[in-house]
């Protein structure tokens, strides 16, 4: 019986490995939003959005430009992506948050107070095969409901 449990824990073990030895895909460089093939739901859609992703080990930066109907918005996060929260200082706020990758996606979990009201955020980043497109599946939780968003950016 412990046998089998050792051969179990083994071929787990091995399987992780060999995840960590692949290495996290390439998400860094210039990324345009393309909104053909986003869905934002009932949430509104900016008019365009560019997003710049920088790499280095396990820290991850990414600044947002996106264009809107109320103007224009600069964000830059910064995160590590070993699961350890990390905190963001927005126009809006405070924003706390983990990333990690879990396989080849990056998940990233969120949160932020607006107007005394809990936005709750959950991304997962899949880059594709040929490294040219990353598709962003966010689910959004709002105390008055919850939805989701689906962004497409193509690599520049």
């Amino acid at each position: 019986m412990n046998q089998i449990r050792f051969r179990k824990l083994a071929a787990v073990a091995s399987t992780l490995l060999a995840m960590v030895a692949q290495g996290a895909p390439n998400v860094t460089g210039d990324w345009k939003l393309n909104l053909g093939k986003s869905n934002y739901g009932l949430f509104p859609a900016p008019l365009s959005a560019t997003r710049k992703i920088a790499t280095n080990g396990a820290k991850l930066t990414m600044t947002t430009v996106q264009k809107g109907t109320q103007g224009q918005v600069t964000t830059e996060l910064n995160y590590t992506t070993d699961g350890k929260e990390s905190v963001n200082r927005l126009q809006t706020g405070e924003s706390k948050g983990s990333a990690q990758w879990i396989g080849e996606k990056l998940m990233i979990d969120s949160s932020r107070e607006i107007s005394g009201t809990t936005l709750r955020q959950r991304e997962i980043w899949t880059l594709s095969p040929d490294g040219k497109t990353l598709t962003i599946d966010a689910h959004i939780s709002l105390p008055n409901g919850e939805f989701d968003v689906k962004q497409v950016f193509d690599r520049q």
